[in-house]
């Protein structure tokens, strides 16, 4: 409390009305909140949650202190302070898309490696299924193992999921 506090005539000296302040700080101390709703509810990973609360915190920062923007626009060369707030934002944006794509692509390869091994342990239970009611007791068309070696030792030849 001490720190927010201090920040208080920070923000009182801004050129931002404080009507428009006052929903900035508190949309982004709701948006803080909603995080932290998720990830106790676990429905968001506390990766995620970390760059979440990580975007919330730096706005609710600018949102407070508006001259800490406008010196980063003119630092960046930009000379309307919200322009520069967008471009971040979009940067921001886009890096999560990229990340988010990255992810989607290796567990859609990770579903393909996973529904084949289902498919090869189907055929095999079914293979050991039909020789045993053929009389015989076992599976005719089973593959031979060498002693000692693990079942799942023919899914281990491929990358596993983590080391993708």
């Amino acid at each position: 409390m001490i720190a927010f506090g201090s920040l208080l005539p920070l923000a009182a000296e801004s050129a931002l009305g404080s009507r428009v302040q006052i929903v900035a700080v508190l949309v982004t101390a709701l948006m803080l909140l909603v995080v932290l709703e998720l990830v106790r509810r676990r429905r968001l990973v506390e990766r995620y949650a970390l760059l979440w609360m990580t975007v919330a915190a730096v706005l609710l920062v600018l949102a407070i202190w508006t001259d800490l923007l406008s010196w980063a626009s003119d630092l960046m060369g930009i000379d309307v302070p919200s322009n520069a707030l967008f471009l971040a934002a979009f940067g921001v944006a886009f890096l999560l898309l990229l990340h988010f794509s990255v992810a989607t692509s290796r567990l859609g390869e990770e579903t393909k490696i996973l529904a084949q091994e289902v498919a090869r342990l189907d055929e095999e239970l079914r293979q050991m299924r039909a020789g045993s009611r053929n009389g015989s007791g076992q599976g005719a068309e089973v593959p031979e193992r060498a002693p000692g070696e693990d079942p799942g030792s023919s899914a281990r030849s491929r990358p596993s999921t983590t080391d993708q």
